[in-house]
């Protein structure tokens, strides 16, 4: 559809569920519709042109998902092995790798790649690791990884790792948690600002963010909400989301039912209300140059009228319901990501 707004999305788990499947079939896999929330036949049904691919690492080499029964406070998992981590993240990296050399997907280093990506029609993806745990204390293979391709990392997932300290499933919560940045951290974020690669705050503790906001990088958060409109532990509060905005990073919508309701249970229902809020409040805090979207996709439990990427639509018609102008929706559904991306990487 040609009036289809395209979108462009801060976070998604697509390579860890296509690697999940293996090898057999991967491209397949991506290029028709199937059980997942990303495939290249739901994302041109709703507009989706490209996003942060996310490379994981999960627990005991699965992730099943915890249930989020209000109060809750799910227990972090132990710090994992860093070459087992880097077993898994290669093969995710190859996922990847192979899906570019298919042409079905187009791993960009900059925002003119990304530009060019998307005229070309192909899926355009930035590579980014959530966990930095694959990561040696002498960062050689930081420097393999962004050789493969890497542009974006976040320091933990909501585990302990040896760079910095994570927030558990925590309801209700902030993510005032714990110390901040080890001196392995430190020497991390040192190299990512040297580097060009993006540091991501989603996940992290509130020490972790202000260590990251003192070595003076863009504060980025690629898949948080609100915690004044959804008390729980991985979000965001006022004072972070107005640091993105004043340091120019972003903040990008997590459309995982548990983060969007205020009541922080998992339910599918009025969920995608709730998204609209939180987005309201974010642009507030942040400012309308600072706010996206961060989908979550392929790794959280979805709105009941946001399912899949075919879905997306419905979200840029709530934004029309509540009166978000055309051209704030634009701005949300793809244009700070891409300008954010200039900035960042060039």
């Amino acid at each position: 559809m040609s009036d289809l707004i395209p979108v462009f999305d801060g976070h998604n788990d697509a390579l860890l569920r296509l690697w999940n499947g293996g090898r057999r079939g991967l491209a397949d896999r991506f290029t028709m519709a199937g059980e997942g929330h990303i495939d290249l036949v739901r994302a041109k049904a709703g507009g989706l042109v490209g996003g942060f691919f996310a490379m994981f690492p999960p627990p005991g080499g699965t992730f099943k998902m915890p249930r989020f029964q209000p109060p809750y406070d799910i227990p972090l998992t132990p710090m994992m092995d860093q070459k087992d981590a880097l077993a898994i993240i290669m093969e995710q990296a190859g996922v990847a790798a192979h899906l570019d050399r298919a042409g079905l997907m187009r791993l960009c280093r900059t925002r003119g790649e990304l530009d060019q990506a998307i005229g070309d029609g192909v899926m355009a993806a930035i590579l980014h690791m959530e966990g930095a745990e694959a990561i040696d204390a002498d960062l050689l293979v930081l420097e393999a990884l962004y050789a493969a391709g890497l542009r974006s990392l976040g320091p933990v997932w909501s585990r302990p790792t040896i760079f910095a300290h994570g927030v558990p499933f925590r309801y209700p919560s902030d993510a005032d948690i714990g110390p901040g940045l080890t001196d392995a951290g430190k020497r991390l974020i040192a190299a990512c600002s040297e580097m060009q690669i993006i540091v991501d705050t989603s996940h992290l503790n509130m020490a972790g963010f202000d260590d990251i906001a003192s070595a003076g990088l863009p504060l980025v958060a690629t898949h948080s909400n609100a915690h004044a409109v959804s008390p729980g532990a991985r979000n965001l509060t006022d004072r972070q989301l107005k640091a993105i905005g004043e340091t120019g990073g972003m903040a990008g919508l997590n459309y995982g039912t548990m983060f969007l309701r205020p009541d922080g249970r998992a339910h599918p229902e009025g969920a995608l209300e709730h998204a609209i809020t939180h987005l309201s409040h974010m642009i507030e805090q942040a400012g309308e140059d600072h706010v996206g979207l961060g989908s979550d996709f392929d790794g959280a439990p979805m709105p009941d009228k946001l399912q899949s990427a075919a879905d997306l639509p419905n979200l840029v018609q709530a934004m029309r319901d509540h009166q978000f102008g055309d051209a704030l929706i634009r701005k949300i559904c793809g244009e700070n990501w891409l300008n954010f991306v200039g900035r960042a990487l060039g």
